[in-house]
């Protein structure tokens, strides 16, 4: 009975492994295709805020002390996937009791269930969420909890937002990552996760704002935040795949050791009640 159960538990592993392995290619696409538009919208970004002297983005402004900040954390919305979202929740958990320690309010907005469960039972202020983001991330589903964030920064209600998501790097590696996102960095991670800073000529730029510079940067700069924001996403949904791709195998790969086993003690046991039996039938017409 043990033996038939680990056959139909690999029977499931094994099916698992298939499924993510035919989704890891096409999420990893995805995700490889976000980078370079992030890239290019960070430094047209930055040279547009750059180039304008009458108006200064609020997602630019470095506030001097900082007294409560919001959170993006991006987390799976299924599990079997390894150690992915512990680890990137651990990171989240350490630098959440600094900010406690410090006396830093902290507002979440959390994208995945598995994030949204741990955040609701450590008690946090949870604000917004999106859940069920499903194997291709949209931006109409990210948009909203988002903004909210975004919305509270600009009317001073936070001072930081923070994010939190694991960054891929290959099949066999994925690292947990935690980043501002606003305010926004001058500098941004290249293809193979180094730190590229923008290139930027003070007065070097020069651009014609159609209406007015206010309601360019203002669009810009929001493209760009919800562009990232995405772009972590794809990152989290591509790490995952891979994650239980090779959760899995390793599952089918200690089931089929577990099966090895448990036939080589059946066999022992079987051929013990043989020979036994053999014996008893022996000694019996020995007697007669």
């Amino acid at each position: 009975m043990k033996i038939r159960s680990v056959q139909n538990t690999r029977k499931i592993t094994k099916a698992m492994e298939m499924v993510a392995a035919s989704k890891m290619k096409k999420s990893q696409d995805r995700m490889r295709a976000t980078r370079p538009y992030v890239s290019k919208a960070l430094q047209i970004a930055m040279h547009v805020s750059n180039a304008s002297a009458e108006y200064k983005h609020p997602f630019l402004d470095k506030r001097e002390r900082v007294r409560n900040v919001g959170v993006i954390l991006v987390s799976t919305d299924k599990g079997l996937c390894g150690g992915l979202n512990t680890n990137v929740l651990r990171l989240m958990l350490q630098q959440y009791k600094e900010w406690q320690a410090a006396g830093i309010g902290v507002q979440f907005c959390i994208i995945g269930g598995k994030g949204l469960g741990f955040v609701q039972r450590l008690g946090g202020n949870v604000v917004s969420q999106a859940v069920q983001i499903g194997d291709r991330a949209k931006l109409e589903q990210l948009i909203g909890p988002v903004k909210v964030l975004l919305d509270k920064y600009i009317a001073g209600e936070i001072d930081e937002i923070h994010a939190f998501f694991t960054r891929f790097f290959n099949t066999m590696r994925q690292d947990p990552r935690h980043g501002t996102l606003v305010p926004i960095p001058k500098e941004f991670l290249g293809e193979q996760g180094e730190v590229i800073h923008s290139e930027l000529r003070q007065g070097g730029w020069d651009y014609i704002y159609e209406p007015d510079a206010r309601a360019v940067l203002d669009g810009v700069m929001t493209r760009y935040v919800e562009a990232l924001v995405l772009q972590l996403v794809a990152e989290n949904i591509a790490s995952e795949q891979s994650a239980r791709m090779v959760a899995m195998k390793a599952a089918s790969d200690n089931a089929e050791t577990l099966i090895d086993e448990l036939t080589l003690i059946y066999n022992k046991n079987r051929q013990a009640a043989i020979t036994k039996e053999i014996s008893e039938i022996v000694g019996g017409a020995a007697a007669v």
